[in-house]
């Protein structure tokens, strides 16, 4: 067998190191070909739970139209925007990628109004949180191999899915939250696919907002930030307009937050010189973000989207009808498992018994959660309507 652990040439001495990985949480040969981390975003790329951002929305329901962006393409944007990063930086590029191909693989369908009506049905039984949920797909919930649950990956790339905890319950996740415990940081590549992951929402919404007719663009004009951008595109192309204009302006937003990124934290790092990844997650402030005038530009944008597009009334409809879909959902197959797939129904009695209705709602809740917006609104219809068919 032809092995490859060699770890990529190139890395800073802060990089993530394939040699160096914490590990495993179950006893896994090593990979022939590949490396771990490359290993692992395999592993996502093949899982059911990334076929199915496909079909789940970003902020338009999906059956709204062919080109709105989707979970799916929202997650290769975010990797490629991230891969670009880590290679300018000597970060690892392999483990970046994968964490950003994974990052959103614990969504609920209807983006955030599936999510916060979910969190709200399940606020008795611990809350729902969408990060929570997709280390939850990668440990538990993907069923693809004989000797363990979950995707097993590892956790440099585990650590990278879970922004936020709070402490009581970054106790249960042993070592992936003890950073939450101790006031300490991700890894760089972590640090860095968190903002990917911003850098793409935000300027691809501005996109998608347009097409739909949400926005226009003398609205969008009235941040600064963009109205500089548009006036620095028409300099370079007097004659630009429609959407090769808006196009111009999105990639500007982009390559702008980018290399601002890149500047800051190569300063920051420079000052901070950790010796290692394991120095780097030893500080108390994380070393990736941007600068403090870009950080200003970064938040009037993401205001101004709040306000324009996703309180929009068009969206506002959408998102009321989403979030009664999955409160139904859940009331339904709370009051009655035997309505839920027949794998469901039996964990749905095998956690009953372990932990109480705790225990049957959380497999509820991954139902759910595993549901495409297509799907989910199919379901609803299928338990909910009298004169539809099972």
């Amino acid at each position: 067998m032809v092995e490859i652990n060699n770890d990529p040439a190139g890395l800073a001495p802060y990089a993530c190191r394939p040699s160096l990985s914490h590990g495993r949480r179950h006893d896994d040969p090593r990979p022939d070909l590949r490396n771990a981390f490359q290993r692992d975003r395999d592993r996502i790329i093949h899982s059911a739970a990334f076929r199915r951002l496909e079909y789940k929305t970003q902020v338009f329901v999906n059956h709204e139209g062919d080109l709105f962006r989707t979970r799916l393409t929202h997650s290769l944007e975010v990797a490629q925007i991230a891969r670009t990063i880590a290679r300018a930086m000597g970060l690892n590029e392999d483990l970046t990628e994968a964490i950003a191909l994974a990052h959103d693989l614990g969504h609920t369908p209807f983006g955030h109004a599936g999510q916060e009506a979910l969190d709200e049905c399940m606020h008795p039984y611990g809350g729902f949180e969408h990060n929570l949920q997709s280390l939850r797909v990668v440990d538990v919930l993907e069923g693809r191999y004989p000797d363990f649950d979950g995707l097993n990956l590892s956790f440099e790339t585990r650590e990278g899915l879970v922004k936020r905890c709070p402490p009581k319950q970054a106790k249960r996740l042993g070592a992936i939250g003890q950073r939450f415990i101790d006031g300490t940081q991700p890894s760089l590549e972590a640090q860095l696919t968190n903002i990917a992951d911003e850098i793409a929402y935000n300027s691809h919404d501005v996109d998608d907002g347009l097409r739909a007719g949400l926005l226009d663009l003398d609205q969008l004009l009235s941040v600064e930030w963009v109205a500089t951008l548009h006036t620095q595109a028409l300099q370079r192309h007097p004659n630009l307009s429609g959407r090769r204009l808006i196009y111009r302006i999105v990639r500007d937003l982009i390559a702008s937050q980018v290399h601002d990124l890149i500047e800051a934290s190569q300063a920051r790092i420079q000052a901070a010189a950790p010796a290692s990844a394991d120095a780097a997650r030893g500080l108390d402030t994380p070393l990736i973000g941007f600068s403090a005038a870009m950080l200003t530009q970064h938040h009037a944008l993401k205001r101004f989207l709040f306000d324009q597009l996703y309180c929009h009334h068009r969206v506002h409809r959408m998102t009321t009808k989403s979030a009664h879909v999955v409160r139904e959902l859940f009331s339904t197959l709370m009051g009655d498992t035997r309505l839920l797939p027949p794998q469901y129904r039996l964990a749905a009695k095998a956690r009953h018994a372990e932990r109480g209705e705790r225990g049957q709602a959380r497999v509820v809740a991954d139902y759910i959660a595993g549901m495409t917006d297509r799907f989910a609104l199919d379901e609803h219809e299928r338990l909910l309507t009298p004169k539809r068919l099972p």
